[in-house]
Order: C-alpha cells, then structure tokens, then sequence
C-alpha cells in the first residue's frame, strides 16, 4: 500500500522544478540585463564592425571595400598620433590617479576629525557632469583670463601668461591634468572601500611584531588590497581610453592634432566629416587595446587567487 501511494503521486511540473532550481531562478533574474545589453550594446558593436568594412556616408548605407578603411589608416599619420595621444593620455593619467587615490584612501582611511564630511566631499569631482568640469578647466586654462596664470604671477612664479591650450606639450599636460582632478574620486573611494574590509586584527598583530608604517603597508595592505587595486584601475583604463567628453570640449583635438584620442578622431571622421566607415574603423581599432586591459587585469586576478593557495 505504501508503495502504491507513493508511485501514485504526481510528477512535479517542469515549471515547477524550474522555479525551485537556483540556477534557473539566477538566469531568471540575469535575462532582463542580457536583452538590454543584446539590445543596446551587442547590435551597435556588430554594426560597427560591419561599417568599418563598407564606405558607408551619413545619408548613404555605403558598400563592402573590404579592409580599405584598415588600410588607409595604416598609412594615415594623424591616426597614428591619435593613438599615441590615446596611449599617453591613459597611461599617464591612470598612474597619477592610483598614485593620488591611493594616498587620499590611506588618508580618508584614518580617524580624521569630519571624516564622513571629507569622504563626500572628495567625490564632487566624480559627480559634477563632464562637460560643466571641462567648462570649468577650459576658464582655467584660458590664454587671456587664465585664473592659474594670474595666481602664478601675482606669486612672481612666472613673468608671463602660458599658452596652456595652444601649445601642444601644454596641451596634452593640461587634458591629463584635468582627467586627474576628475577621475582621483572613483580610484580613492573604491580603494577606500577596500581597505575598510581588511581586519584591524592583521594591523595590531603586525605591530606587536615591531612592524613599521611601511612594512604594514607593504606587508599587509597592499597584498590584501591587490584584487580591489586590479578591478579599479581597470575600469580606470577603460574610462580614460575611451574619454571624449573632455578632449572635445577642451580642445577638440587642437592644437595641430596634438590631443586627439581615438575616440574624438572616429567622431571627427565618422559624424563632423560624413565618413562613417572609416570613423567605425577607428573605433573597431580601439577594441584591442581594451580587451588587452581587460586580460591584464584577469590575469593579475588569476595571479592573486594561485598566491592565496585557490586554483581558479
């Protein structure tokens, strides 16, 4: 009798096993986000690819050339600068902003008297709109009213007003700078983030053992806070590899081209010049460079995980 009841209860439903599977409730939940990135990130990328093998015009869908657009880049200097300006620009500014977050982390991470109140204020810079921050930089690197060249000379620093922006060594300095003071907030409250979840235990063992300031860093900060330290400076490198906001209102790519970035060259060529094909080139150009810093960083993860004794 047992047996036949048993055998004689129902199978539960498909649906039923399904909303009771974990896996099945995670895809659920993970479906809305992959149809609005299959939407608006996966077509515009595939149709970008695609343009860079037509010559297509804005007005005109254009036919396949093949890799002429590849080739004529090759062969273009003021593309080969852009992606010296774009290499420069994000290297520089990315070390600076670690170097300077790092430090401002370390210091946020102390017990300052209003320390809440710093800790909001460091994050103006990030939340003030690029173009209202570029504004603000292109007052101050005004040729005529440049409030940085008058405080210099009223300091008797200089004995004359500098070309910040028309100068292309002033320039590239002045557009690095200005991504600096913008991006110092994201790198500092993450990484800030990060040294708030390394036990206070670890320190005051360390200092039992005669461990000094820098040894507690070296020895204990930094290996502890090495995968939040990958995942920050890679979103870093993404967002200034790809910065346009800045470069295209500060100087749109003047003087002589010598602030052009890849990505302000593909909107001059793609949009201001009609030449949508070779401007989608430039940008398909750009995808190598961000899977590399994409890789660098998993890699680094990887490395991190084999060191704490994990495989994967």
């Amino acid at each position: 009798m047992a047996v036949s009841s048993v055998a004689a209860q129902p199978r539960p439903s498909i649906f039923s096993r399904l909303s009771e599977s974990r896996n099945s409730l995670g895809f659920g939940f993970m479906l809305p986000a992959a149809v609005l990135l299959l939407v608006f990130l996966t077509y515009p990328l595939g149709l970008g690819v695609w343009l860079g093998f037509t010559d297509a015009r804005i007005g005109r869908s254009g036919i396949f050339i093949g890799i002429e657009n590849y080739q004529y880049l090759w062969n273009d200097s003021v593309f080969w600068l852009s992606v010296f300006n774009t290499l420069l620009y994000t290297i520089s500014a990315s070390i600076l902003k670690f170097a300077l977050g790092l430090w401002l982390a370390l210091i946020l991470n102390e017990n300052l008297p209003f320390k809440s109140f710093f800790r909001a204020v460091v994050l103006l810079p990030w939340v003030v709109p690029t173009v209202l921050s570029a504004i603000a930089f292109w007052w101050i690197y005004d040729s005529q009213f440049s409030i940085l060249s008058w405080a210099l000379q009223q300091m008797g620093l200089i004995d004359h007003r500098i070309n910040f922006l028309g100068d292309p060594t002033n320039a590239r300095a002045s557009v690095i700078a200005a991504n600096v003071w913008r991006g110092i907030p994201f790198v500092a409250i993450t990484l800030l983030a990060g040294l708030q979840t390394i036990p206070q235990s670890l320190y005051e063992a360390a200092t039992l053992d005669g461990a000094t300031r820098w040894q507690l860093f070296r020895y204990v900060t930094l290996p502890l806070l090495t995968p939040i330290i990958a995942i920050t400076m890679t979103f870093s490198v993404l967002f200034t590899f790809t910065d346009f906001q800045l470069i295209y209102v500060l100087t749109r790519g003047g003087p002589v081209n010598a602030t052009h970035l890849m990505a302000t060259l593909s909107f001059q060529r793609g949009i201001s010049g009609g030449q949508l094909g070779e401007g989608a080139a430039i940008a398909v150009a750009m995808i190598p460079f961000l899977l590399a810093a994409i890789l660098f960083s998993y890699f680094g993860l990887q490395r991190r995980k084999w060191q704490q004794g994990g495989r994967d």
